[in-house]
């Protein structure tokens, strides 16, 4: 499956936390082959970025942990 392809129909979600009126919300899709797309309601015309699966987790990991509370 081309990587275009698959990102029109990935299951997007974004947090509980964002509000609803879509001004700060990052979505994030589980692909195919342990990766994972990233993207920035902002800025829908910039292609997501697209994140091996250890460096996703290891992302989450150290958000989880504070090391991203700036």
């Amino acid at each position: 499956m081309r990587i275009s392809d698959e990102l029109n129909t990935a299951q997007w979600t974004k947090s509980t936390l964002s509000v609803s009126s879509g001004g700060n919300c990052l979505y994030a899709a589980k692909l195919t082959g342990d990766r994972y797309a990233i993207r920035d309601s902002e800025q829908p015309d910039i292609p997501p970025m697209i994140l091996r699966g250890d460096v996703f987790r290891a992302f989450i990991g150290g958000a989880k942990l504070g090391e991203f509370d700036f």
